[in-house]
């Protein structure tokens, strides 16, 4: 086993929360190591500016591991899971496929138990996390228009707003019509260039990767300044195991490296980046005498409480052309107005819209699957096309979850990656509320085509596979028997561990997630330095 000198600060995980503590820790003068499981990408790679970018999109360079098989990847079991988790391995990890809807979560969203009686709150408020917010939106270029009502003042967005096109036009048009809140949303791409990223030329294929550098990927915002601040990013690294000291302190992980020799890196302090669903499965496999259950698992809710987003769509199809295969894709404009709890509706929660762009031609003739063979094929296609394509818009919709303990990531007892790690089990079931949730926003979308003048509708009531928000399995809070961490992200158990990714969200409100990952990343990264002195470390 090779065995690597300690550094102060090691990192797991080289996506957006673990690019933004390396990168703080080592312009103020910590030595920081960061394990990252995947490889760097090249833009040229991507596959969006390349005429059979929608086939590529569902092969190599699909947002589902288990679909995608690329050496980096490791393998999920999703036999007892209502959905699919998606993720990507790499650095920047999965920024590198995100769409870049840069949302913040609203006040209400850090108080779910006092203001609807379920759930938790958090133990911080939107006012503590707003710093870190406004230093993130500046940091990934955030492009949109100030002063959405729909959140407290004081808000900038430092660059100017993407056009919302046609699409976001025609969409608009009902949403007025119907008295509904919408605003251009913010993208974390491009509009203007930036550090190292180019201007947005709108290909409209952000989800498979920016072929142009415009999108706010991690990659590309965070690394190359982290690794002039010294640190240092190794690639093609599974870890399989925190290790501790005898006093129970982490004191590095042992890891596979690309040639599959197993590898030992020292540290005084371990911060752990790899997701709601990596992050858990880490712990779990870092069990030891003297925590049996898994490392900082003395709460027993490591993995449970996984929340998942699941999400719906209704696609309206137009007379009139909408040129809707254009970018960014990001979002065109978004909606929060059947955002907050109404109880009148019979569930808790609620859900975020965002008007999207509807890509390219199989896109467009997917919408037409239910329909009989004779209606889409042969001389059909034509007419399927000539109504479709560049004809439509989506209203996505993205549902808040509920915390269930039932909803969880253990370890699978048959199922390994390449390397002969166990890989997780996903055990996710959709519950009643967050079905009546999905139904209610379902129908109120369709509404909002029909008054923007829709001539037919498409409603999905489920993706199969969710937007890769991977949330609450390490949850945060004050009290070490009923959470994982605290409210700065240190493990309770083991006081020089902190956890940085979506695993220590409470409740999951309705809003991508990345914003709020990182801006708590970066408070953590914050404390973490001003507090050095009086950290406890391993040796």
């Amino acid at each position: 086993m090779g065995m690597s000198e300690a550094v102060d600060v090691l990192v797991i995980g080289g996506g957006p929360s673990g690019a933004v503590v390396a990168g703080q820790m080592a312009a103020a003068g910590f030595s920081v190591t960061c394990l990252e499981q995947g490889r760097w990408h090249n833009n040229s790679e991507f596959p969006g500016d390349k005429q059979e970018w929608e086939l590529l999109s569902q092969q190599k360079w699909h947002h589902e591991p288990n679909i995608r098989k690329t050496p980096d990847d490791y393998p999920t079991n999703i036999a007892e899971s209502d959905v699919h988790p998606v993720m990507m391995a790499g650095v920047g990890g999965s920024s590198l496929l995100y769409g870049g809807h840069w949302m913040r979560l609203l006040p209400s969203d850090f108080r779910m138990k006092s203001l609807d009686g379920v759930a938790d709150d958090w133990p911080l408020t939107y006012h503590d996390l707003a710093p870190y917010y406004d230093r993130l939106d500046k940091a990934v270029g955030t492009a949109g228009v100030e002063g959405d009502p729909m959140y407290p003042e004081g808000m900038e967005v430092p660059m100017p707003p993407h056009p919302i096109g046609k699409v976001g036009r025609r969409a608009a048009v009902g949403m007025n019509k119907l008295g509904w809140h919408w605003w251009p949303a913010p993208n974390a791409i491009a509009s203007q260039r930036l550090g190292e990223m180019a201007r947005c030329v709108r290909w409209g294929t952000c989800e498979t990767g920016c072929p142009e550098g415009a999108k706010a990927s991690f990659d590309i915002t965070h690394w190359p300044g982290a690794m002039r601040s010294g640190a240092r990013l190794i690639t093609g690294a599974r870890v399989h195991k925190i290790t501790v000291d005898a006093k129970g302190l982490a004191d590095g992980a042992l890891y596979y490296d690309e040639n599959g020799k197993e590898q030992r890196q020292r540290a005084r302090f371990v911060v752990l980046a790899s997701n709601g669903i990596g992050t858990p499965r880490l712990l779990l496999l870092s069990a030891h005498a003297g925590a049996p259950d898994g490392l900082a698992n003395s709460s027993g809710l490591v993995g449970k409480r996984l929340m998942l987003h699941p999400n719906a769509e209704v696609t309206g199809i137009y007379d009139e052309p909408l040129e809707s295969w254009l970018g960014p894709a990001g979002q065109s404009i978004h909606s929060l107005e059947f955002y907050e709890t109404d109880t009148s509706r019979g569930f808790v929660g609620g859900a975020k819209w965002q008007v999207m762009p509807t890509g390219g031609p199989l896109r467009a003739l997917s919408l037409w699957d239910r329909h009989s063979f004779h209606e889409q094929w042969g001389s059909a296609i034509h007419d399927r096309m000539k109504e479709t394509m560049g004809r439509s818009l989506q209203w996505g919709i993205n549902s808040q979850d509920m915390p269930e303990e039932s909803n969880q990531v253990t370890l699978d007892s048959t199922l390994t990656d390449s390397s002969g790690i166990p890989a997780p089990k996903i055990q996710y079931r959709i519950s009643e509320n967050t079905r009546q949730l999905l139904k209610f926003n379902l129908d109120r979308a369709t509404e909002a085509h029909e008054a923007a003048g829709a001539v037919a509708t498409f409603a999905t009531d489920l993706w199969p596979d969710q937007p890769g928000h991977l949330l609450g399995t390490a949850k945060m809070g004050f009290d070490a028997t009923t959470s994982v961490v605290n409210e700065w992200g240190i493990a309770h158990d083991v006081p020089n561990l902190a956890i940085v990714d979506g695993s220590t969200m409470p409740t999951s409100g309705a809003v991508n997630p990345t914003a709020t990952i990182t801006a708590m990343a970066l408070r953590t990264a914050d404390y973490l330095i001003k507090n050095a002195r009086l950290q406890e470390t391993a040796q």
